[in-house]
């Protein structure tokens, strides 16, 4: 004979309080009493009862899923996502705060029309509860496409102007300036940087405000060549600037990959990093630590950005805060040996 699993009504009995009290909490039904939620959740431990997900979704009509959903256009984005460590850092913030609470994530990539379509019907559907979305382009009409089929929508950014949904960003202006300052405090005056594509909005940000922070120190003239987010387009971005610009004393990259290749291509020349050129990053992801030489960086803290982001949509399936609710981090200049 099979023996019965710990029931609701063991709960109850176990906390002192009706059935029915114990299904509210179970279920997430607000203003029950903090500390009546308290004494079920110890009885919740002490019984070791576990909720069927199955009837739970039924009373509350969630999945206990969210979606995180990487959108960029492009035939090799969907590669860039496993190779790049941006998005692995992403994810890891994200999984750790869902996975303590009991939120089961999926991962979607949208790197086309179709796959944008495919994600919102999957979405608009009930496969999962809500979307955190990762959009790398100013653009992107998968948000929008999100927001008005109804779908609970955290972005990853700073959402384009008249879409109103909660999202988390880092002051990017304010990194670029940071690195600026760091570059002119010992003692570079040429000038460059390593951009991304006009159409990412970070990347736009952290042009600016480079550009901003140099103006206002007398320094106007500031070469730049596009990468693309990836350590090989460093590499080349460098070569040019190099050639075109062959006194420069140092250079400010939009992402420590395009830092790291623009640290190996210098080195294949011969160039001393940071005796001759010193070289700033951006993100401070594992491989700024790694030697040859260690990279200076802007810190981005993004495994936080992405957990505030996850709290900000389970916080919106619950019902507060407002659909426009939003965290803002700081960034933090990190020396180390390239600069």
């Amino acid at each position: 004979m099979t023996k019965r699993g710990p029931t609701l009504e063991d709960v109850a009995r176990e906390a002192g309080v009706s059935r029915a009290t114990v299904s509210r909490v179970v279920n997430g039904v607000r203003n029950v009493d903090p500390d009546i939620q308290e004494a079920v959740r110890r009885a919740i431990d002490r019984t070791g009862y576990t909720p069927n997900q199955a009837a739970r979704s039924l009373v509350t009509r969630r999945s206990g899923v969210v979606a995180l959903v990487f959108s960029a256009a492009g035939d090799a984005f969907a590669a860039r996502v496993f190779a790049d460590p941006f998005f692995g850092r992403i994810v890891d913030g994200a999984l750790g705060f869902l996975r303590a609470r009991d939120v089961q994530p999926v991962m979607l990539v949208a790197e086309s029309e179709q796959a944008r379509g495919q994600v919102v019907e999957y979405l608009r559907q009930g496969a999962a509860d809500g979307a955190m979305v990762v959009s790398l382009e100013a653009y992107d009409p998968l948000p929008g496409l999100l927001v008005a089929a109804g779908v609970p929508t955290v972005l990853f950014g700073r959402p384009r102007r008249g879409l109103r949904t909660g999202f988390v960003d880092l002051d990017n202006a304010e990194g670029a300036r940071l690195a600026a300052g760091h570059l002119l405090a010992v003692g570079r005056r040429r000038l460059a940087t390593i951009g991304a594509p006009d159409s990412a909005p970070a990347a736009r940000q952290r042009l600016d405000g480079f550009r901003a922070a140099l103006a206002a120190a007398g320094v106007t003239e500031v070469p730049v060549a596009k990468g693309l987010f990836t350590e090989e387009s460093g590499r080349r971005a460098m070569a040019r600037l190099l050639r075109e610009h062959p006194r420069l004393d140092g250079v400010f990259a939009a992402n420590d990959l395009m830092a790291r290749g623009a640290c190996r291509y210098l080195r294949e020349q011969g160039v001393s990093v940071p005796a001759d050129i010193a070289v700033v990053g951006f993100d401070d992801s594992g491989l700024a630590s790694e030697p040859g030489p260690s990279l200076t960086t802007v810190r981005q803290p993004v495994e936080e950005m992405a957990a505030a982001m996850a709290r900000l949509l389970l916080e919106r399936l619950r019902g507060t805060p407002g659909e426009g609710a939003s965290v803002m981090f700081d960034p933090v200049l990190v020396v180390r040996e390239s600069a």
